[in-house]
C-alpha cells in the first residue's frame, strides 16, 4: 500500500512538470504580446504629435496668410482712390478726404482726433474739428446723404464699459452724428454704420477711425 501511494505521488510529479513549464511559456508569450502592443502604441502616438506639431505650422502659416490678405485689403481699397479732385475739407486739421472712383466723398478723421482711448465722448479739440466739417458739409454737399461708419482695429476690448470693439465703433459714430445734427446737419440726411475691426488699414492706428462718406445720393 505504501509503495502503491509513493508511486502515486511521483507520477503526479511527472505531470505537474510539464504543466509548469507550458505555464512558463504562455507567460511569456503573452508579455511577448503586450510589450509588441506597447511599443505599437508608442509609434501611434508618436506619429500624432508629428501630425499635431504640423497642423499647429499650418495654422499659424494660414494666421499669417489671412492678415496678409487684409491689409492687402485696406492697400487695394486705399489705391481705389482718386486723392486730386478737391473735396473742399483741405486744411481741416486732423481730416484726410479723397474723391472715390464713383464720384463719393470720402472724409476719415483718426479716433485719436476725436476720443480719448475706449471712449465714445468727443475730446474739447475734436469739437472744433467737426465744426469746420459741419460747415463744409451743410454749404457744399447739402441734400447729399451722408453715411458716418467707426471703425476700430482688432485688439480685444479690456478697460471699456464696450462689450466690443464694433460696439465701441457703432456709439463713435452715433456722437458724430449727434454733434453734427446739433450744428446744422438735418437728421434724415444722416445714417451709421459700424465696422468694428472688420475693415482694417496698414496700421492699427489707421484702423481706429471715422468715415464720413459723402453719397451720390439725394437725402430725402
Amino acid at each position: 500500500m505504501i509503495k502503491h501511494t509513493l508511486f502515486m505521488l511521483g507520477a503526479l510529479v511527472l505531470v505537474a512538470a510539464p504543466m509548469t513549464g507550458c505555464a512558463d511559456k504562455s507567460a511569456m508569450r503573452t508579455n511577448a504580446s503586450l510589450m509588441a502592443e506597447n511599443e505599437e502604441l508608442r509609434d501611434r502616438n508618436t506619429q500624432l504629435e508629428d501630425l499635431f506639431a504640423e497642423q499647429e505650422i499650418q495654422f499659424g502659416q494660414l494666421q499669417g496668410e489671412n492678415r496678409t490678405l487684409r491689409s492687402e485689403n485696406g492697400r487695394l481699397a486705399s489705391e481705389g482712390r482718386s486723392n486730386n479732385a478737391p473735396t473742399g475739407f483741405e486744411g481741416v486739421s486732423g481730416v484726410s478726404s479723397t474723391v472715390l472712383d464713383t464720384g463719393e466723398v470720402l472724409l476719415s478723421i483718426e479716433s485719436d482726433v476725436l476720443f480719448d482711448s475706449g471712449k465714445a465722448s468727443l475730446k474739447a479739440n475734436a469739437k472744433k474739428t467737426l465744426d469746420e466739417v459741419a460747415s463744409v458739409l451743410a454749404g457744399r454737399y447739402a441734400n447729399r446723404l451722408i453715411r458716418i461708419s467707426g471703425h476700430s482695429d482688432s485688439d480685444p476690448i479690456k478697460k471699456s464699459q464696450w462689450k466690443t470693439n464694433e460696439r465701441l465703433s457703432a456709439e463713435r459714430a452715433l456722437t458724430v452724428e449727434e454733434y453734427l445734427a446739433a450744428k446744422g446737419i438735418a437728421n434724415n440726411s444722416m445714417y451709421v454704420a459700424a465696422f468694428g475691426p472688420s475693415r482694417p488699414l496698414k496700421t492699427k492706428k489707421e484702423s481706429r477711425r471715422v468715415e464720413i462718406v459723402v453719397l451720390n445720393l439725394p437725402s430725402d
